[in-house]
């Protein structure tokens, strides 16, 4: 059975404006990364406005988005459908393997992100400054995974692999104005992916956050909804950290307001799907 969604908690035009503005600001800096001067240009505004326009409605009824909702009251019980349940023991089970550096398959998949991420480049050996370029914090990138765990590797695979675009240009850090102390990109998803865990409170014996509510949701339509939202989230945080000007000091503010904007996309009434999240039109495949 599956939740069902009532109204309580009054969202207004004011909050939409105000949800959307990191990711106006972000197109802006995706339109003109180099020359600040763009900024004042009169075409400006207008693509301000049709792009704010299509991200309230890229994802469905814009009445659905100016009208209170949000969940039935927090005490009721949440009951899962039998897919529900099957996926989301699936999901707890990835969650609870620890990356060990002396598995082979997990030794495997660190060669494979390397392949994934510098294709015509040779994989280097698992302890190696190398790995530094691609965003670990140091030779042996074992000893960044801490509380991740295996699925923050397998989530930064699948995202290498479903949307390389998007991954690329955070790896390289291609877009925007850059910080002279930028995110480490590895240990930026490793942290994403713990973030996630948390927020959709997958570590209790049923979530009972909204956002995790919700979460339950996309999972019983999509068994992959929780690398697809990683994916989300990444490219969302980098967006933040754009809109920021942010530098390495600043990198858990930028996680904290990335998680808050995630927590208010989930819970618009017409997700149906991570890909009718806002955000999810910043990806690209």
């Amino acid at each position: 059975m599956e939740a069902i969604w009532k109204c309580s908690e009054p969202i207004f035009l004011i909050d939409i404006v105000l949800l959307y503005y990191d990711l106006l600001v972000a197109a802006l800096h995706e339109l003109c990364p180099t020359d600040s001067s763009c900024f004042y240009n009169t075409d400006i505004p207008f693509f301000a406005v049709f792009f704010a326009a299509n991200i309230i409605v890229g994802s469905g009824s814009i009445f659905g988005r100016l009208f209170p909702f949000s969940l039935d009251n927090q005490s009721n019980p949440v009951y899962l459908s039998p897919l529900q349940e099957e996926r989301l023991n699936t999901l707890r089970r990835r969650l609870q393997i620890p990356f060990d550096g002396s598995r082979i398959e997990h030794q495997d998949a660190l060669r494979q992100l390397w392949h994934l991420a510098y294709p015509t480049r040779e994989i280097p050996p698992l302890k190696s400054e190398l790995w530094k370029e691609m965003g670990w914090q140091g030779t042996d990138p074992s000893t960044d995974f801490r509380g991740g765990g295996l699925i923050s590797l397998e989530n930064l695979i699948f995202f290498a692999r479903n949307y390389p675009k998007s991954f690329q240009m955070l790896l390289n850090k291609v877009q925007g104005q850059r910080s002279d102390w930028e995110y480490p990109f590895a240990v930026a998803g490793i942290n994403i992916s713990f973030m996630l865990i948390q927020m959709l409170d997958l570590q209790s014996s049923v979530p009972s956050s909204k956002s995790g509510i919700r979460f339950l949701e996309l999972l019983g339509r999509d068994e992959n909804a929780f690398d697809h939202l990683y994916c989300v989230a990444f490219r969302l945080l980098d967006a933040q950290w754009l809109v920021k000007r942010a530098s390495y000091m600043e990198f858990n503010e930028v996680m904290k307001s990335t998680r808050t904007q995630l927590e208010r996309e989930l819970v618009l009434e017409d997700v149906l799907a991570v890909k009718d999240l806002p955000s999810y039109i910043m990806l690209d495949k």
